[in-house]
């Protein structure tokens, strides 16, 4: 999904949130907001990686041809596209969060709230684009593809 439908999903998600959650203050929404669309650096970092550049122009336009490439394919064909490695889309970090955020600071909470919002509205893209989910677990996405490639 683009950075900028996160934004507006993350944007709406927290005008909900401060309805039924009131409690939450400013600061904490804000976190979680933030948090909802800050995820994807990991793209960032994963562009670095594959073409040494920090440009995010380049970076989105790289990411947004790949995506255009893959859904030129047939359906069963885009399932055997490996689209990368993302470090931070993975429920292993939500629980690590909520964990942190029931025991250290409520901060990573709404951090963790922001992350598994994000990986919410992430799925039904991913599963419309390729009829799978790729960015659901660190564990998995790495024995998925490392036994693939």
């Amino acid at each position: 999904m683009l950075p900028k439908y996160h934004f507006l999903f993350g944007l709406i998600f927290i005008i909900i949130l401060h309805m039924f959650f009131p409690q939450i203050s400013l600061l904490g929404l804000w976190i979680i907001f933030l948090s909802s669309f800050l995820i994807d650096g990991d793209h960032m970092l994963y562009y670095l990686i594959k073409k040494k550049s920090l440009n995010p122009f380049k970076a989105y336009h790289w990411f947004d041809d790949n995506v255009k490439r893959t859904l030129s394919l047939p359906m069963k064909e885009r399932k055997k596209v490996y689209s990368g490695f993302y470090l931070f889309h993975g429920i292993e970090w939500i629980i690590v969060l909520f964990l942190l955020g029931g025991y250290v600071s409520v901060f990573f909470l709404y951090v963790g709230i922001g992350f598994l919002f994000h990986m919410i509205i992430d799925i039904p893209d991913e599963i419309n684009k390729k009829r799978t989910v790729d960015k659901i677990s660190l564990i998995w996405n790495y024995h998925r593809w490392k036994v693939t490639k």
